[in-house]
Formats: structure tokens, C-alpha cells, sequence
């Protein structure tokens, strides 16, 4: 069972069904990529999607950031999710690339409730070049 984190806290992960890039013709609007896959592969479908799962493999693995930006900065609009073994600490720079949402495993929820994310909530106020300008 997974957990979906988001600005107002914790719900419940509800079943998806997504697709990979090797069954992208396939798509029903959701598309899991993987830290290594290519976002320009998206570009033909991109207005047709409105998930995109990126999974982290592990916490210490950055790439999915990066896919994320990428991402947004080739305009897509729709839900971008973070899969895998994200913690509290990375949730502040997950929503600052584009990402809405983190899904993460129970276990992990457990160790790291709901008000260690809730707390890093308002990213926005808390990254180092709103204080650079102060």
C-alpha cells in the first residue's frame, strides 16, 4: 500500500493505471517513467496525459528532478508524481521542479508522519534565493 503525499498531508494511494515508454501508444492518460527515460520521448502525447509518475530509486538518486523540470518546462500542465523512496527533507524541492505530488510506501510513511511533510508545506517561503533577495 502506498501513501500520497501532498501540500494539505496524507491520503491514500488509489489504483493507476499507467503505462511505460514501451507501451506509450497505449497510454490511458498516465505514464510511469523511470529515472533514465527520456522526457522528449513524451512530446507527440504530451496533451493527452494527465499523470506522469517518475520513480526515484532511491533517496540519494536526483535524476527524477531533473526529468521533472524538463518536464514543465516543455509545457506539460498535468499531475507530475514522484514515486519511490522520497523523504520529507526532498519534498520541498520535489514541488519547487513541478512536482504535485510524492507517492511514497507505508513504510515509509510510518517513519516519517504526515506533519514532518506537512511542515516542509509552504516551500515556496523557504528556499535559499527568496533570502538571497531579503
Amino acid at each position: 500500500m502506498s501513501v500520497i503525499v501532498t501540500d494539505q498531508g496524507f491520503r491514500p494511494a488509489e489504483p493507476v493505471s499507467a503505462v511505460t515508454l514501451a507501451d506509450l501508444a497505449a497510454h490511458q492518460g498516465a505514464v510511469d517513467l523511470t529515472h533514465t527515460d527520456d522526457p522528449a520521448t513524451l512530446a507527440p502525447v504530451l496533451d493527452g496525459l494527465r499523470l506522469i509518475r517518475i520513480s526515484f530509486p532511491a533517496f540519494s538518486d536526483g535524476r527524477a528532478f531533473t526529468i521533472a523540470r524538463r518536464l514543465r518546462m516543455m509545457g506539460y500542465a498535468g499531475e507530475l508524481r514522484a514515486t519511490g523512496p522520497v523523504i520529507a527533507d526532498q519534498y520541498a524541492m520535489a514541488r519547487r521542479v513541478g512536482f504535485d505530488s510524492v507517492e511514497i510506501p507505508a513504510e515509509l510513511a510510518a517513519r516519517q508522519p504526515q506533519e514532518q511533510w506537512v511542515f516542509r508545506a509552504d516551500w515556496q517561503a523557504h528556499h535559499y534565493q527568496a533570502r538571497l533577495r531579503a
